[in-house]
């Protein structure tokens, strides 16, 4: 049998049984993935040996977040027109820094850029570039933010680095999310000598509180609070603080898909006058990982702090992928995009967030009924909830997840610990709702009394 017909069989048989398997592998696949190690042999091994042994071995230990009843870190599933261009994109095995290196890829990153800052209600001659996730996306804008403020200074961050640079003042939210502190980390602007800026109850940034500093100035806003779902006030903070000395990011991993329903774009009201956008395609488009796309509306800002020229690299007026992103080598991450949005359609793509929505006021109508604490608005897909203490709350979600109905993490919010329930994936059905609410449940009230 050809590779790539038995890589067929085994890919159909491993979709097939998602619903029916646990969402976390069993104590004995994840012990089994020990067969893997062993002493590389001399002999080449044919390839399909290997993919039986991957598939044998390996695919009984991997998390089915793939299916309908995943609802952990904010994870989407795979669109089945995402999942098969991705596919295809490997076959293809181009390298999407170049337009010569590939006419298809460079032509469909264009066409999927354009229309997401159609969707999101962007301007439309933003700089935008498809990086590895949230995190090299607000790396890649925080960037081009230090490059255009050094410069109004006088400064080359570029040629010059940071030794004796003026400085930058960085201004975060109390709820900031660890992606951007990395960022700031990465591009030397520091993780730790941030302005922290107060937020209410919902984990919104407090635009009142935020100080004219009166120098080169980034701040860091939320869309979408990786517990709650709340946004800060961007367009306030836009109106108050934006001039050429201050630049306003928005880290949207998630919540910047709310700009796609007519439901919740009130959500998103004035995020438009920021400077630039972070967002995930592998959250709430649900494609395959990796995907992460950067948003930049001064695309000089973003091409100077991001390209590279060399004697035998091409040049030309045409936009090449590698001058908007960190990397140079890299995959055809646009070919997943486009293929999930010309599957959806606006129409398509808005009835998915709504219907994760709706499905998450369902999850904390039901857990609110059953006797639990609901600690958040439930604007969007988040849903946090207590079952008790912390020991108490701990021993459910620990039971929820070896149970293998469903699978929550925990998290902390605001001195409580609780069971954080991320609705994301296409494929979530009211049924899984329902199943899962069953086990979340049961398992609550085994701990509770057994308590």
């Amino acid at each position: 049998m050809h590779f790539i017909d038995q890589f067929a069989v085994r890919a159909k048989n491993y979709i097939s049984t998602i619903a029916s398997d646990p969402v976390y592998p069993t104590k004995e696949a994840v012990q089994d993935l020990e067969k893997f190690d062993t002493t590389l042999q001399q002999e080449p091994v044919d390839a399909n040996e290997v993919l039986t042994l991957l598939d044998e071995i390996g695919s009984p230990a991997t998390v089915k977040n793939t299916g309908g009843r995943y609802y952990g870190f904010v994870t989407g599933g795979s669109l089945a027109a995402a999942m098969s261009a991705k596919l295809l994109a490997s076959v293809w095995d181009q390298n999407a820094a170049f337009t010569v290196m590939s006419p298809t890829a460079a032509k469909l990153e264009t066409i999927a850029g354009k229309w997401m800052l159609e969707i999101f209600g962007l301007p439309s001659d933003c700089g935008f570039g498809f990086v590895t996730g949230d995190t090299m996306a607000n790396f890649t804008a925080l960037a081009a933010a230090r490059h255009k403020l050094l410069k109004n200074t006088g400064w080359d961050a570029e040629a010059k680095g940071l030794f004796n640079a003026p400085e930058i003042t960085i201004i975060v939210g109390e709820e900031v999310h660890v992606s951007v502190l990395k960022a700031l980390s990465m591009l030397g602007l520091g993780r730790d000598r941030v302005i922290r800026i107060p937020a209410d109850e919902q984990g919104r940034m407090i635009a009142e509180k935020i100080p004219v500093t009166g120098k080169p100035t980034i701040i860091c806003t939320q869309a979408g609070n990786v517990n709650t779902g709340a946004f800060d006030p961007v367009e306030e903070i836009c109106m108050k603080m934006k001039n050429e000395n201050v630049w306003v990011h928005v880290d949207a991993a998630f919540g910047l898909w709310a700009a796609a329903s007519d439901e919740k774009k009130y959500l998103v009201q004035g995020i438009e006058f920021a400077d630039s956008w972070a967002t995930d395609a592998h959250k709430w488009l649900n494609v395959p990982y990796d995907c992460g796309i950067v948003f930049v509306r001064d695309k000089e800002a973003h091409f100077t702090a991001m390209s590279s020229t060399a004697a035998y690299l091409p040049g030309g007026t045409m936009r090449e992928a590698l001058q908007y992103v960190p990397e140079m080598s890299r995959q055809a991450r646009a070919v997943p995009v486009w293929a999930a949005l010309k599957s959806l359609g606006t129409k398509g793509l808005a009835a998915l967030i709504e219907k994760n929505c709706r499905q998450a006021v369902q999850f904390a109508g039901a857990l609110t009924a059953a006797g639990f604490t609901v600690l958040n608005n439930v604007v969007l897909n988040q849903i946090l909830v207590s079952f008790g203490d912390a020991a108490i709350t701990l021993q459910v979600i620990k039971q929820v997840q070896e149970e293998g109905v469903c699978w929550c993490g925990g998290t902390e919010w605001q001195g409580k610990t609780a069971m954080r329930i991320s609705v994301s994936a296409w494929n979530t059905t009211d049924d899984d709702v329902q199943q899962s609410l069953q086990s979340i449940i049961r398992q609550a009230k085994n701990v509770i009394a057994n308590h």
